[in-house]
């Protein structure tokens, strides 16, 4: 395999359609790549999963495509390489945190990104990646937790209502979901929505839930909010 060069690879450089399996249990996070992904003129999704079984179908209808996955999905990795390899195509790999992936997987990965990538970053992986170029892009948890001064400024602004709410938006739900799990009001999740969008600074919940993704302490936060909400609800 040929190792990382430096430079960003452009569409024109690229020449050609790069087909794309995304696999993310985050619905609001596959959206956001979606949208993303859908203005670069040579990269097409041809399918977005959001559990391990319908990751392996969607690998085994479409041989040689770049499979774009996240650590969430619990698929088995080894099994999961092993099948790419027999159908030509690569695997991307998506961390939530910096985490020990083991050197039989890593040596097998054919790119590896952070969840809190830039998306001209994340385009460029994809690129190199489907071009047989080898690429590793993430920082350590520790790095991240150093420069993410805009994400612990945000969460100390929030109340604590108002991150339950951010972390049901990164799960994919809702306002009538929320309203449910909080036992309230939809109107009134909207009402903690407008102030949320003035703290963070974003215009939806599509932005929202991108914003909080990058941005480790807030993210942190979130999940574990979402945690504590999970087991309530169990």
């Amino acid at each position: 395999m040929k190792v990382f060069a430096s430079g960003a690879f452009t569409a024109l450089e690229t020449n050609t359609m790069n087909r794309l399996i995304l696999g993310d249990n985050q619905a609001i996070f596959r959206a956001g790549a979606a949208r993303l992904l859908a203005m670069e003129d040579d990269v097409r999704i041809v399918a977005q999963c959001d559990n391990a079984t319908r990751l392996l179908a969607a690998v085994e209808a479409n041989r040689g495509a770049v499979i774009l996955l996240s650590t969430g999905l619990r698929v088995d990795l080894l099994s999961l390489l092993a099948q790419a390899k027999q159908l030509g195509s690569r695997v991307i790999l998506i961390t939530e945190k910096s985490e020990d992936l083991g050197e039989e997987v890593m040596s097998q990965l054919d790119g590896v990104v952070s969840r809190n990538i830039a998306g001209p970053e994340l385009v460029d992986t994809i690129r190199r990646v489907a071009h047989g170029l080898r690429c590793v892009r993430y920082a350590s948890v520790t790095t991240m937790r150093v420069s993410d001064s805009v994400g612990e400024r945000v969460r100390d602004r929030l109340t604590p209502k108002e991150m339950q709410i951010v972390a049901l938006i990164v799960q994919g739900c809702k306002n009538k979901d929320i309203a449910a799990q909080l036992n309230t009001k939809e109107q009134v999740i909207k009402n903690y929505l407008r102030n949320i969008y003035d703290k963070t600074g974003v215009s939806d919940r599509l932005e929202l839930a991108l914003f909080t993704i990058h941005h480790r302490n807030l993210a942190e936060a979130a999940a574990k909010v979402g945690e504590l909400l999970r087991k309530k609800t169990a």
